[in-house]
């Protein structure tokens, strides 16, 4: 992967389509460009087939804003609503069998180390609950046990949303869905904390209401993973179709869940913090008044 990857070839300008020409000229590719320039560069997602209202949707477009470099970025994913919006991107995506994308991204990640020893090449798991906190839990959980170098990013609506409404280990325990008519009767897997445990490096729970914090958690983790180790970060990207909520009130719902149960919390190793300060810059996690390992806005 370069910048040159997306190049016309001399003389092919003319005969290339106007969408991809805008891309190569004012994409984010090469530049820091940040959620608060949305609409004065050409993003690296343009469309999706996801219902109206989709906060999965919303989170991937501030996600995909939000990578470091993301011309030197492959994200991974696999059978979901997510992959949909992710084979669109003008972005390498690699579609993994259904719960062994943290294996994938372990070999991916180690074979660009190999390959490219002097630039950092970032992979980015991006998949649901469904993916990585149920079938995929054995692989995500050793990844992180193993210090693999990659960021894993679970888009949590709480349920199968692209299956029909089966309940998941993240849906709330008493939630009534389609496929689960008699209410879930274990609670929600405490996966920050399981992350935390297994020797994540950074873990960030998020909800999309809030770009500029998006934002900020993604860079930290991608960064981060890049030399100290795994990254773990928790959106909550609600299923307006499973949970009946009107296409309007998408926002209002993300906004009430924050408030109620999912509260923002940032969690970040020593090791880290240090990271970040020298290398990157992040002046925060040098005031002496933080708490050890943690930040909260």
């Amino acid at each position: 992967m370069s910048l040159d990857y997306v190049k016309v070839s001399p003389g092919f300008g003319k005969y290339v389509a106007k969408e991809y020409r805008d891309f190569v000229e004012h994409g984010p590719f090469g530049k820091q460009v940040s959620v608060t320039q949305v609409g004065t560069f050409k993003e690296a997602l343009d469309e999706h087939p996801m219902c109206a209202g989709c906060a999965m949707t919303l989170f991937l477009r501030l996600a995909i804003i939000s990578f470091p470099n993301p011309e030197d970025t492959i994200t991974v994913g696999t059978a979901g609503c997510g992959r949909l919006v992710l084979s669109q991107a003008v972005i390498p995506f690699v579609y993994g069998n259904y719960g062994d994308t943290n294996a994938v991204a372990s070999g991916l990640k180690r074979g660009l180390m190999t390959r490219f020893p002097d630039k950092p090449k970032d992979v980015v798991v991006l998949a649901g609950d469904g993916g990585l906190a149920d079938i995929g839990f054995s692989m995500m959980m050793h990844s992180w046990f193993r210090k693999e170098k990659f960021t894993t990013i679970m888009l949590d609506n709480e349920v199968y949303g692209n299956t029909g409404g089966q309940e998941s280990g993240m849906t709330n325990r008493g939630a009534v869905l389609k496929m689960a008519p008699l209410g879930k009767k274990f609670d929600k897997i405490a996966m920050p904390e399981l992350a935390k445990t297994a020797g994540c490096a950074y873990v960030a729970v998020v909800v999309p209401n809030n770009p500029k914090r998006v934002e900020n958690a993604i860079k930290k983790a991608v960064l981060i993973a890049r030399e100290v180790g795994p990254t773990y970060i928790q959106a909550y990207t609600s299923c307006n179709i499973e949970y009946a909520i009107p296409t309007e009130k998408v926002m209002e719902d993300a906004f009430t869940v924050e408030k109620d149960r999912y509260q923002f919390t940032e969690y970040i190793t020593e090791e880290a913090k240090e990271y970040l300060a020298t290398k990157w810059g992040y002046k925060e996690y040098q005031k002496k008044e933080l708490k050890p390992a943690e930040v909260k806005a």
